[in-house]
């Protein structure tokens, strides 16, 4: 089961990012902010992540930090 993690309050280093969606980040730019998900998901085969999918508009493996507001990366 994937899970998709909102975040609204602080940025999370690149190596939190990295913890939390199991490897190398990839930065997606949705309608409610920025999706962060695995890179190299689909080579690793993980599982879909509906949830994350929908917010892009496209199939999504894996883990995913969504970041709001003040928790954008710059």
């Amino acid at each position: 089961m994937c899970i998709t993690k909102i975040i609204t309050t602080r940025s999370p280093s690149l190596k939190e990012a990295q913890n939390a969606v199991g490897g190398l980040v990839q930065m997606l730019t949705v309608q409610d902010g920025q999706l962060l998900v695995n890179e190299e998901g689909l080579i690793l085969r993980l599982p879909s992540n509906p949830t994350a999918s929908q917010m892009a508009g496209q199939p999504i493996v894996g883990n995913a930090l969504l970041l709001k507001g003040d928790a954008q990366w710059v």
